[in-house]
């Protein structure tokens, strides 16, 4: 089979097993987050937490509850990892103060950025106890907000959108662990290692030494892919044979990088009582995810090069790999992002410029994208001259600042980040190289750490305290911000009463209205993005 056959034949088995789970799953978070009954452990946890579960919230009070439980977090993994040195199965790492905090930010905002070696700088119980907690909680955030948006839209005249301490206990223990467990084992039954054995010295081939690194992999690598956050037990990330051995492990990490995500859209569906909503979305989602897999596939197979990539996998699963984890707001690789071509590169950077919603992370991406909706439909309905409207709820002055508010924030990050690093000799001399392809990997730093991505192009020496902080900074506002404005949002919606439906009604589920989504997406994009891709990465492309 021909390379680009094989490419055509990969790409529709991601589409076919994507779609496959796509409705029960949607219909299981559907079930999940609108039960009325709470499970034996969950009552224990709200017991031990000191909530009532059938109370609920108002959105600033939801949104509180999210940046107390984060800042904690954030202080308790922090410490952590300061201490794992002294701590039983620490195996005498450590890390300095301003990386530790960097690890503790991106891992608790759902980005697992690694300025660090993940095997050398994170023993096991950093590993286990941090960094995998952090994977099922900060995914189980995410999942809680989205959800509580989407009550926004459904409900009528309240001033509450749920509770966070329910969603995020019902997200992890209903849907996150299981599905985790279920992933591990099958990981390890096809290679994935999973123990805590000391590191062990091994004689090579070639007569040197070298140390065998084991530890909680499979487990660790259920949840980071699932819950869509990245990292890596070791520095090679979804490279190393010990977290992705074979070809079915990495389409398998591939479909679970997505099934969240691409499901969300059903559930959404199903809870605004318009099912038809739920597939406009998913179409739009689809187009946008599927349109960069099959981009960045065709320039990586068109340009046949194998550098920094897996022989294992071949240059066509790499870069569905790359577009995947890009696309999502995940970060794992399996594949140097700074050898993909120069246009290859620019695809993976616009996936994550588009603000991680092609289908984004698990709950940034349905929130994301219904921030993008409301802004389509303010549009259209300006350009038509009528009032704008979504499920019958008036998109007025509050909605559409809070709007720009959430889709402003990480461009802004991104832009101001990259040029004061590019212009501060601290920042500037981490870059392994000049010109467009140095720009790229500040840009490309910048990007991942607003848009929560994790992702890196490598070539940047990025554990240093000014980068370091900075990226952490850019970490915390690119997550923080965007969740308060849309709760604000979903707060403002609930409040509202519903339109009732006249042939003067814009549809918002049409094939029409979602290819319009779609170009606003890409124009928002373009505009705030285009002029840094072309001093990069088309740049490099063209010279």
């Amino acid at each position: 089979m021909g390379a680009g056959w094989s490419a055509v034949v990969s790409l529709l088995t991601v589409v076919v097993v994507v779609a496959a789970v796509h409705v029960p799953l949607g219909s299981w978070l559907y079930r999940v987050f609108t039960s009325v009954h709470h499970a034996r452990v969950e009552r224990w946890i709200y017991r031990l937490v000191g909530v009532d579960p059938d109370s609920e919230q108002r959105w600033s009070v939801y949104a509180l509850s999210v940046l107390a439980f984060s800042g904690v977090s954030i202080v308790a993994l922090w410490v952590l990892i300061l201490l794992q040195g002294v701590l039983p199965l620490g195996l005498g790492r450590t890390m300095n103060p301003d990386t530790a905090l960097n690890a503790a930010v991106s891992f608790v905002t759902n980005t697992n950025w690694q300025s660090y070696a993940g095997e050398t700088g994170a023993g096991y119980l950093v590993q286990a106890a941090g960094l995998t907690v952090q994977n099922f909680l900060s995914a189980g955030v995410g999942l809680a907000v989205a959800i509580a948006v989407v009550r926004g839209l459904a409900r009528e005249r309240t001033d509450r959108i749920g509770n966070f301490w329910v969603d995020l206990t019902r997200g992890t223990i209903r849907v996150l662990l299981p599905l985790a467990a279920l992933a591990a084992v099958v990981l390890v039954a096809a290679g994935v290692i999973q123990n805590i054995v000391e590191p062990t010295q091994i004689t090579t081939v070639a007569g040197g030494r070298q140390l065998l690194q084991g530890g909680l992999v499979a487990s660790q690598e259920a949840i980071k892919e699932l819950g869509t956050n990245g990292g890596g037990f070791f520095n090679a990330n979804s490279a190393h044979p010990f977290e992705n051995p074979n070809g079915f492990t990495n389409l398998f990490e591939v479909v679970l990088l997505l099934v969240i995500p691409f499901a969300l859209p059903y559930t959404y569906g199903r809870m605004v009582k318009d099912q038809r909503q739920g597939y406009a979305m998913a179409g739009a989602m689809a187009f946008l995810c599927f349109g960069a897999m099959s981009l960045l596939t065709w320039i990586e197979t068109s340009g046949a090069s194998l550098e920094g990539k897996e022989q294992r996998f071949g240059t066509a699963w790499s870069a569905i790999f790359a577009s995947a984890t890009t696309g999502t707001s995940t970060g794992a690789v399996n594949s140097m992002h700074e050898s993909l071509q120069p246009l290859g590169g620019g695809v993976a950077l616009l996936n994550m410029m588009l603000g991680e919603l092609s289908p984004g992370g698990v709950g940034t991406g349905l929130y994301s994208m219904l921030v993008m909706l409301v802004l389509a439909v303010f549009i259209a309905g300006l350009m038509v001259g009528r009032t704008p409207e979504l499920l019958g709820k008036t998109i007025g002055r509050r909605e559409i600042t809070l709007v720009a508010l959430a889709m402003l924030i990480t461009p802004a990050l991104v832009l101001v980040g990259t040029g004061v690093a590019l212009v501060l000799p601290v920042a500037a001399g981490a870059l392994s190289t000049e010109g467009p392809h140095g720009l790229s990997e500040m840009l490309y730093a910048f990007t991942s750490a607003a848009n929560n991505n994790g992702s890196a192009f490598a070539g940047l020496s990025a554990d240093q305290p000014f980068l370091n902080l900075a990226l952490a900074t850019c970490m915390l506002l690119g997550r923080f911000v965007p969740i308060v404005a849309v709760l604000g949002l979903a707060g403002s919606l609930a409040a509202q009463g519903r339109r009732p439906v006249t042939v003067g009604t814009m549809p918002t589920h049409t094939v029409s209205f979602t290819g319009f989504l779609v170009v606003i997406i890409l124009i928002v994009a373009g505009l705030t993005y285009f002029p840094s891709l072309a001093l990069g990465s088309i740049a490099e492309a063209l010279s």
